[in-house]
């Protein structure tokens, strides 16, 4: 594959140009920034001979990891093999996985969960063997799953407990990542904010990205509302590659209720039996794949979105009849509370769905080892490109993404600080300001974000089209323009332009795609394209890395 670059503006290198002399300065061996399951699992994988400080921009608790439901995926079961799971990857992707990654990840799948496992998590059990539960996209029943529907609670619960016990890690919460601080091209920490605090420079011998996605950026979406794609913003801006922007996946089942907040109805309910049916109660998934409710995310996503077209209606309803009462209340406990909470009874009642924004597949190129494209700067999770999901994440393989190139990240960069002899060399150059002024004029940083979210929602959402594209990167490049411009003061306003810049990544990068294929639907060009099969990059134009 012959990979495509493109550069779009980002009005500015830093986000809070400051005098880096007149700040306060920690030093640190190993900087991992974004608590979620592949932060947590790079810091503690350093050994503790070396200092970790780790920031999260909220608690630990709230990350999307702990809001992941289905589970983790990998070979327990004596009846699969390594090759079926590599299969399923492969094809889910549609022709960009990179299958040296698929085959690296896969086949450590088992041990990394063992060590969950060692870790505390309480994974389900029947008889006491591993629950696995079949998933859309997969061949067999591989996907270990705890407390039901809440896998991502348990895995952080036990995840922040062995993080908490390690004397070498520094755990900083509440602290938001304004910029990575590069020097001569190598990154050197980064600069961030706490309310208690203030700004402060932290100085690392090597930095690992762990920010999770950014599903924020759309108004409906399984994501927290911190999923504002700080890590991918922040990497760009300080001239790191970002790969396969354009690969959002949407979640097929979110529970579609005017006026609440949007719930993940996890796949793993379509993998127990549950049907989907339009508003005239047809069962309509085997009108557009043989594999019905269980073809992967990308085909069941643009066929609700197709079947809401013809039946001009705003969802359409998970019927979990043919599961009955007792087995949907012991294995989705928490979808139950859910929707019990709108009247709503989860085994007998059809529950309203529709797709929503749930994992950016694109994100930092990262190689084997965790590396992104800046030296000292390592990158696992959400915020990564791997090449483990090409076009098209197969379900329950992200929470596995994170543990392995989390413990990769923790090792590598671990070993990196050993060979460096300037882990403490004081930063003394001072970024420019010439291009930021400050913010004297208010900003309605709420409508704005508002705004931004109902334009990916229209313009660049499951199905897209030039028009539709074009417009949006000239309405973002418009509100950046005087958004960007200045220097905000509140996380609020900080999330905002990170967004700007990746919705402009997002589109650019769709624009720039002029086929079809997997999570990525052109209307105009609704067939992939041969010719097209490769990879695409984005930095920042080059008048903007000063």
């Amino acid at each position: 594959m012959n990979d495509r670059r493109i550069s779009i503006p980002t009005f500015g290198r830093w986000l809070h140009p400051t005098d880096l002399r007149r700040i306060p300065h920690l030093f640190t061996d190993v900087l991992v920034i974004g608590g979620g399951i592949a932060g947590i699992r790079a810091a503690i994988a350093v050994p503790g001979d070396l200092s970790v400080q780790l920031i999260t921009k909220d608690s630990v608790q709230i990350s999307s990891s702990a809001w992941a439901q289905g589970g983790i995926a990998g070979v327990l079961d004596p009846m699969d093999e390594f090759a079926h799971h590599v299969a399923d990857t492969i094809s889910a992707g549609k022709g960009l996985c990179h299958t040296d990654v698929v085959d690296l990840v896969v086949t450590e799948a088992p041990q990394r969960i063992r060590e969950l496992i060692g870790f505390g998590t309480e994974f389900d059990r029947i008889e006491g063997e591993l629950a696995l539960t079949l998933e859309g996209g997969h061949s067999h029943p591989r996907i270990a799953h705890a407390l039901g529907d809440a896998t991502g609670r348990e895995l952080m619960r036990a995840m922040t407990t062995e993080l908490m016990s390690r004397p070498s890690i520094e755990v900083f919460q509440q602290t938001f990542i304004l910029d990575l601080v590069t020097i001569d091209g190598t990154c050197r920490g980064a600069l961030t904010w706490n309310p208690d605090r203030g700004l402060v420079l932290i100085q690392a011998s090597q930095t690992i990205l762990a920010t999770g996605g950014a599903g924020a950026l759309y108004r409906e979406t399984t994501n927290p509302s911190i999923a504002t794609a700080d890590g991918h913003a922040a990497a760009l801006r300080a001239g790191c590659v970002l790969r396969d922007m354009e690969f959002m996946q949407f979640h097929p089942t979110v529970l579609y209720i005017a006026g609440s907040s949007r719930h993940l109805i996890t796949e793993a309910v379509r993998g127990e039996g549950a049907h989907l049916r339009d508003c005239n109660g047809h069962r309509f998934m085997f009108d557009y794949s043989p594999d019905g409710e269980l073809a992967p995310r990308d085909i069941v996503s643009q066929a609700i979105t197709e079947q809401m077209a013809r039946t001009a209606h705003p969802c359409v309803y998970l019927d979990l009849a043919p599961l009955g009462r007792d087995r949907v209340a012991a294995r989705f406990p928490h979808i139950t509370r859910v929707c019990a909470d709108f009247g709503l009874n989860l085994a007998t009642d059809r529950v309203p769905v529709r797709p929503g924004a749930h994992y950016m597949i694109g994100g930092t190129a990262v190689d084997s080892s965790g590396r992104t494209s800046i030296p000292g700067l390592w990158a696992a999770g959400e915020v990564t490109s791997s090449g483990l999901h090409g076009a098209n994440r197969l379900a329950s393989n992200s929470l596995l993404e994170g543990v392995v190139f989390g413990l990769r990240c923790g090792l590598n960069a671990a070993a990196a600080v050993t060979e460096q002899t300037d882990t403490r060399q004081i930063i003394r150059s001072v970024p420019g300001v010439a291009d930021k002024h400050a913010d004297h004029e208010s900003l309605d940083v709420a409508d704005l974000r508002s705004s931004l979210r109902s334009l990916m929602g229209r313009d660049v959402s499951i199905v897209r089209t030039a028009a539709g594209l074009e417009s949006a990167c000239s309405q973002l490049d418009f509100w950046a323009s005087y958004v960007c411009r200045r220097t905000l003061n509140t996380p609020a306003g900080w999330e905002l332009q990170n967004m700007l810049l990746a919705a402009r990544a997002i589109s650019a990068a769709a624009l720039e795609r002029r086929e079809s294929r997997g999570v990525h639907f052109r209307a105009d060009f609704p067939e992939p394209v041969e010719s097209e099969r490769n990879h695409i990059e984005v930095c920042c134009a080059a008048e903007n890395l000063t």
